[in-house]
This record gives structure tokens, C-alpha cells and sequence, in this order.
């Protein structure tokens, strides 16, 4: 990673996740992340002025399954992350690690006007970004 051409969120987001709707089912969700082998849910925004909303297999883990609640009765949005913390594509990964850090997150949307573009995670910033090949 060079000052003068520095590695980009863009460059090594990935894009293993799905779009779900929040009034979907936990065991709807679960059968979409299943179908597309992801293991990162995006909860659709519901107008031009919401925010997207997530939910990672160990938010079910945590919310329902340990809680003993329903798979089938308990909605999307009753566990959901809102508002998830973004990063702008066109960020460099030294800025958008500083962040993690900070925050206390390892992993974040990409977006770029307004959509979501993929995920970048720590993994991501350190296996395609750190190191030119």
C-alpha cells in the first residue's frame, strides 16, 4: 500500500451476502443464507429515508436460538443491526482498519451512492489489500 495509489475499500470488498426483508421470518432468513452460502444478511431499507439493517448468523445465534424463541414466529426486524456503520468505497483500507478498531467492529457495508456495493471485513483488508502481488 503506497500513499500515491493506496488500496481501496472497492478493491478487496467481497460480495457474500443476501438481501432480505425484515418481516421475513428468522427461519425464512436462515433458508436465504442456506440458498446463497452466505453467512451475512442485509435487511432491505423500507424507503428512500430508512437505513439498511443486517443480521450475522450469530445474531440468530444470540437473539433467538440461545433465547429459546421461535424461528418461525420471531421477524427479521426484532433482531436485526439498525443503522449498520458503512464505509465509502472509495476509502482506503488503512482509514476503513482505524475504524474497526475504534469501533470495535471487524467487519462493514461498502457503499457508494447510497447502495451497497459488498462487505469488507478485516480478513479482506489483510489478504487482498495489504500485500501487491
Amino acid at each position: 500500500m503506497t500513499i500515491n495509489n493506496p488500496t481501496l475499500n472497492r478493491d478487496v470488498m467481497n460480495k457474500r451476502y443476501a438481501m432480505v426483508d425484515g418481516m421475513h421470518t428468522v427461519a425464512e432468513a436462515i433458508q436465504v443464507a442456506i440458498n446463497k452460502n452466505v453467512s451475512i444478511l442485509v435487511v432491505n431499507k423500507r424507503n428512500e429515508h430508512d437505513e439498511y439493517g443486517m443480521v450475522l448468523m450469530s445474531d440468530i445465534a444470540r437473539k433467538v436460538l440461545a433465547k429459546d424463541k421461535s424461528p418461525e414466529r420471531t421477524n427479521i426486524y426484532e433482531i436485526m443491526i439498525k443503522p449498520v456503520f458503512s464505509v465509502p468505497a472509495d476509502m482506503d483500507v488503512r482509514y476503513t482498519a482505524r475504524l474497526f478498531e475504534r469501533f470495535n467492529i471487524n467487519k462493514a457495508p461498502v457503499v457508494e451512492s447510497g447502495n451497497i456495493l459488498g462487505f469488507v471485513t478485516y480478513d479482506d483488508i489483510v489478504l487482498k489489500g495489504m500485500i501487491k502481488c
